[in-house]
């Protein structure tokens, strides 16, 4: 893409989006700097008539150098793998390649030891095992949610709010729940809640969610969904 084109996109992006635009000086390393395609492509990824250029842009980011003594510079390279596996994951052909690449993020992202901004190990993990799943590897995603969860147990005072248990639980709470097994869904919920940080306005609404008793799992676990707090907006210890 040249240059010109880039900026066009960038224009693009701040015109769309209109209040909620991000600043321009967001991609002022212009086409040659890779965070600059990056954070473009997240933008363009909102678009599905840009969704192509979106992906172009991402893989462009796949041999990008990051500074691994900066914990802005890998955050973003994890982020951009995992926006990219993302669109790969939404067509059957491509959900390989997402695997692929979520597990570059996973490899990059465990390679350190920072407490990322954006970034949640636990989401990425779960990411993987959402598309093992739909691949048809479901006892292998299974087999290491499980194998997360031990590393932690009995570790819940010393790590409160633990990413990997949040959603290690809730990716076995929907597996429950597609398997018809309700008591065993809320159970894995239950769990997952308790793994994270519930801010006192969230816990009725929580209460009335699990609260119900039909038999409908998946619309149980919508709503327990609904009702939960935005893990971004959350304090994780790790």
């Amino acid at each position: 893409m040249t240059p010109e084109t880039f900026h066009e996109r960038i224009h693009l992006v701040i015109d769309r989006l209109g209040k909620n635009a991000p600043p321009h000086e967001l991609f002022a390393g212009g086409v040659e700097d890779w965070h600059a395609r990056a954070r473009l492509a997240h933008f363009l990824a909102q678009m599905p008539e840009h969704r192509a250029e979106a992906i172009e842009f991402f893989q462009s980011v796949m041999d990008a150098e990051v500074n691994e003594e900066l914990a802005q510079d890998v955050e973003e390279k994890v982020y951009a793998m995992q926006g990219l596996s993302a669109l790969e994951a939404e067509e059957k052909e491509t959900q390989e390649a997402a695997l692929e690449h979520i597990n570059l993020a996973i490899e990059c992202a465990e390679g350190t030891d920072f407490l990322y901004k954006y970034i949640l190990r636990g989401e990425l993990w779960a990411d993987r095992w959402n598309l093992m799943h739909k691949l048809g590897m479901t006892e292998d995603a299974e087999a290491e949610a499980d194998e997360r969860i031990s590393a932690f147990e009995g570790l819940e005072d010393a790590v409160p709010h633990n990413s990997y248990l949040y959603y290690g639980y809730r990716f076995k709470a929907h597996l429950a729940a597609e398997r018809g097994v309700v008591l065993i869904a809320k159970d894995y919920m239950h769990m997952a809640i308790h793994a994270m940080e519930i801010p006192p306005a969230y816990e009725q609404p929580l209460a009335e969610a699990f609260a119900q008793t039909h038999e409908n799992a998946s619309w149980i676990l919508r709503e327990i969904d609904r009702t939960t707090p935005d893990p971004a907006q959350l304090h994780w210890d790790i």
